[in-house]
Formats: structure tokens, C-alpha cells, sequence
């Protein structure tokens, strides 16, 4: 989403995690969309955070993908084997 854009509404859409499926009218007046939204919930356990990069699509639109993190690689196995 370009500056020349900032004079009308944006349509954003959500994809993935928590948020998947909603649709947020950004009015002109709050600016440019943001490249990134982070979306905290909170709950009885931990805390889960999710992150969404903005994918624009045309003037006034755009999608936020949720960021997938690369899995954590898995511990190696003990080599000493007596």
C-alpha cells in the first residue's frame, strides 16, 4: 500500500491463527496500514503471540498472512553410548 493511497479506507483481510477470517476497515485518517500486527491473547496459560505481515493487493487493499516461525531444531541425541 502505497503513500499516494493514504486518502482512502484500506480493506484488510486476515489469514491464519487466531484472527483468520476477519476483515478490518482501516479508515484513511489512522494512516497507512502497518507492515506488521502483532496479535497477543491471553488466557488462563501462557501467553501465545502471533505475528502478521501484510501482503498488499491492490489500491486500498491488502492481507495479512500469519507468519510462521521455523520450528526449533530438536536437540541432538547423546553421542556416548557406554
Amino acid at each position: 500500500m502505497s503513500d499516494d493511497h493514504d486518502s482512502e479506507d484500506a480493506v484488510l483481510l486476515y489469514l491464519g491463527g487466531p484472527l483468520d477470517g476477519r476483515v478490518e476497515v482501516r479508515e484513511a485518517r489512522h494512516g497507512a496500514p502497518l507492515p506488521t500486527v502483532t496479535h497477543t491473547h491471553l488466557h488462563d496459560g501462557p501467553k501465545v503471540v502471533h505475528h502478521y505481515d501484510l501482503h498488499p493487493l491492490a489500491a486500498g487493499a491488502g492481507v495479512y498472512h500469519l507468519r510462521v516461525e521455523p520450528a526449533p531444531d530438536p536437540a541432538p541425541a547423546d553421542q556416548n553410548t557406554a
